[in-house]
């Protein structure tokens, strides 16, 4: 249980470092993520992104 959980926070982090990047690239501002501003700060949620990351990973694993 406690590796599952190091595993989330390493690719939360991972994922946060990587952010600015992926949204130069697109990821981040497809139709179907959501951006909000709530109590002085943007929240954004990616969901349509997430889904094709998700989908392109299972890809390349699948091939190794």
């Amino acid at each position: 249980m406690i590796k599952w959980v190091l595993v989330i926070l390493l690719a939360l982090m991972l994922i946060d470092g990587l952010s600015p990047w992926l949204r130069r690239l697109g990821i981040g501002k497809l139709p179907g993520d959501l951006e909000f501003f709530l109590f002085g700060r943007t929240w954004r949620i990616p969901l349509t992104s997430t889904l094709i990351l998700s989908v392109v990973c299972a890809l390349i694993a699948k091939w190794l």
